[in-house]
């Protein structure tokens, strides 16, 4: 079987299905130059954000960002863990599969070289 159908998963090692959603495994850089999905990092997705780690920021900015990428209501992403860490957990209303397909859009290319 290829990596394009590998399940999101297997080819997605920050996913995983949790309560009708999606379990989001991310190590944040906040205070970045631009956003944007940066590859993984130790079996989670890291992400860039312009937004300072002052203040809820950067975690505002976060839910935002996610919630604009996946064409969700802001609701539908909800921090979990990591409050005051880079590394942080997020719930996503969406099932894992179109989680695991706006990665492959976002990353795919990146992946498949690594």
């Amino acid at each position: 079987m290829n990596a394009a159908a590998a399940a999101p998963s297997a080819r997605w090692p920050c996913l995983a299905a949790h309560d009708g959603g999606t379990l989001l495994q991310l190590a944040v850089v906040p205070g970045a130059r631009r956003n944007g999905a940066d590859g993984l990092h130790d079996g989670a997705l890291r992400l860039r954000l312009v937004a300072p780690p002052v203040e809820g920021q950067a975690n505002a900015a976060l839910q935002a960002w996610l919630a604009a990428e996946l064409k969700l209501p802001r609701r539908g992403v909800r921090l979990l863990r990591g409050e005051t860490s880079r590394r942080k957990q997020v719930w996503l209303d969406l099932a894992p599969a179109a989680v695991g397909h706006w990665l492959d859009g976002v990353l795919g290319e990146a992946a498949d070289r690594a």
